[in-house]
């Protein structure tokens, strides 16, 4: 692979922040030595996601120490994907890696990670969790299913366990930043581009301090704008919730028939109910799902950011370096007389 011009980012880091202060000393003091180590210019991309305890003063603390440190602060809390989109919007390296705070991804991967793209020549290389021992038995068990699901609605292109620690070559983000979609869900979107693209490996870590920033309902909201994001397959279901509906009721009207040319029609309310619920339930389904998919479209045509800056530490384009000093001023010309001198006379005799 060719040189870097001078003075040129190699690797941005993109880090999304949100109530971050009890972690953060500790990131810093794992991510600091590595990157150090890579001997490339380098930026940390800290996104601070509307951050309510200590971690922007934090961060302005540890910047003063570190130059490389960026610090990208939203005006609100955006979410983590919107984050994320806020540090690949503004991150100016020829490779990119985006790793969340909690240090359950091991920043010492990232020497491998950008070794591997650039020796492979690839755009995008995925850390994939080998060992997720580490979680609890809920959390492993919903992160197989999400998996599973997503790779059966979205394609097999998804790599299974594999987050938001990955490596994205120039080419990659500028794809990605092109983009239209407003709810992005990039543990899908990335597989999406089909780039090439390679995995790296780790043991998952627990978390060192804090407390996790994505709950169940969190959970649930991001399976659900993959599913409603990257297939049309709930709306093929809602199509054949109705198909089944109407069999069983074409069902239901035979056997009415039969029994009412039998003479064995007994007045009651117990099937109609059941009926009518079930024709309600089905119908409410299929709203609903028919709703998820118009709020998409209705964001989609409001096309709103889906981020605000409310302040960024550094200009992005090369590593700071002491300015050079001032070449010294040359000497004026002397000035040139206005008419040559007269000759001075001879004496006589």
């Amino acid at each position: 692979m060719a040189e870097e011009p001078d003075g040129t980012i190699v690797l941005s880091v993109v880090i999304p922040m949100y109530n971050e202060e009890e972690v953060l000393p500790a990131l810093v003091s794992r991510v600091r030595p590595v990157l150090a180590d890579l001997g490339v210019p380098y930026e940390l991309v800290a996104v601070d996601d509307g951050s309510t305890d200590r971690t922007a003063e934090l961060l302005a603390a540890f910047r003063l120490g570190w130059p490389e440190l960026r610090v990208v602060a939203l005006r609100r809390n955006s979410g983590h994907q919107a984050a994320l989109t806020a540090g690949l919007d503004r991150a100016v390296g020829a490779y990119v890696l985006t790793l969340d705070a909690d240090l359950q991804d091991p920043p010492e991967k990232i020497p491998e990670m950008l070794a591997l793209a650039r020796t492979e020549g690839l755009d995008i290389v995925y850390g994939v969790r080998a060992d997720r021992s580490s979680d609890t038995g809920f959390k492993r068990w919903t992160a197989t299913a999400y998996y599973r699901l997503v790779r059966r609605l979205a394609g097999s292109q998804v790599p299974a366990q594999a987050g938001d620690f990955r490596l994205l070559s120039r080419a990659a983000v500028d794809a990605l930043k092109a983009l239209p979609d407003q709810q992005r869900v990039y543990r899908l979107l990335v597989p999406w581009l089909g780039f090439p693209s390679g995995q790296v490996t780790y043991e998952r870590a627990p978390r060192p301090a804090g407390t996790t920033k994505y709950p169940l309902g969190r959970m649930i909201r991001l399976a659900v704008d993959s599913i409603t994001g990257f297939s049309a397959a709930p709306l093929r279901l809602a199509t054949w919730l109705g198909v089944g509906a109407f069999l069983i009721c074409a069902g239901l009207l035979v056997y009415t028939l039969v029994a009412y040319a039998l003479g064995r029609t007994v007045p009651g309310w117990t099937s109609l109910f059941t009926g009518v619920l079930f024709i309600g339930a089905v119908q409410l389904v299929c709203v609903g799902l028919l709703g998820e998919y118009v709020a998409r479209i209705y964001t989609a045509v409001q096309n709103r950011p889906t981020y605000f800056v409310r302040h960024d530490s550094a200009t992005p384009g090369t590593v700071p370096r002491p300015a050079p000093e001032a070449p010294a001023p040359a000497p004026e010309p002397a000035p040139e007389p206005d008419e040559a001198p007269l000759p001075r006379p001879r004496p006589r005799g």
